[in-house]
């Protein structure tokens, strides 16, 4: 695969929002037990040493870790995160494909919980782990 090749299964992630938008493009994939977010890391995804910024990839496994707990919830107005732990275990670079792979672990009326591993090529470089507030609509 090339630099700029997108791995198959993915295509653009339709849940645009402000957070994200500057780390555009960004691609999805489901999978039977979560979804997947990915991107090719480039400059604006870097520190000042040329890493990927944790706060980007906490920020993606959040996202793609809530998303993967909705997909398994009906009748509900969203998700709030309550607690999300993420742990640093190396480093992605520019030029690498960066993936988070979450997967939700238990879903409830009330709280669910998900875990994520972001790996760079196919590297595990953090793991994540979050708990997701219910938000139902008032009737």
């Amino acid at each position: 695969m090339t630099s700029s090749e997108i791995p198959s299964g993915y295509a653009r992630h339709t849940r645009r929002s402000g957070l994200t938008d500057p780390w555009e493009p960004l691609y999805a994939m489901e999978r039977a037990d979560g979804l997947s977010l990915g991107l090719r890391a480039a400059q604006a995804h870097a520190n000042s040493r040329g890493f990927v910024h944790g706060g980007l990839m906490s920020a993606l496994a959040d996202n793609a870790m809530g998303l993967s707990c909705a997909r398994q919830l009906t009748d509900i107005s969203g998700l709030v995160t309550v607690s999300l732990s993420v742990d640093f275990l190396g480093t992605a670079r520019c030029g690498q494909w960066l993936e988070v792979r979450a997967t939700a672990r238990k879903t409830g009326r009330n709280l669910c919980f998900a875990e994520a591993l972001v790996l760079a090529d196919g590297e595990v470089c953090a793991r994540a782990s979050g708990v997701f507030k219910v938000m139902t609509s008032s009737k």
